[in-house]
């Protein structure tokens, strides 16, 4: 299981990167730069939430885990 710090890090460099592209293909549409950063900081706040909750929900769960044993000798 990941710890809390881990997940909101790995949380805020996905969305950076995400923020990037998704200002930079809006600013390439629209032609305006302040549009752009606009829409990359309001896409990434929302999805910055999402991802976040998203990713710990699935901590909860154990599909797809493979349980290690209890012990080993």
């Amino acid at each position: 299981m990941e710890s809390l710090k881990r997940s909101l890090v790995k949380t805020i460099s996905y969305r950076l990167i995400g923020a990037a592209i998704t200002g930079s293909i809006t600013w390439f549409l629209t032609g305006q730069l302040l549009v752009g950063i606009q829409v990359g900081i309001l896409d990434s706040a929302s999805k910055f939430v999402f991802y976040f909750i998203h990713e710990r929900a699935w901590n909860k769960i154990s599909f797809g885990r493979i349980k290690p044993p209890e012990y080993e000798i």
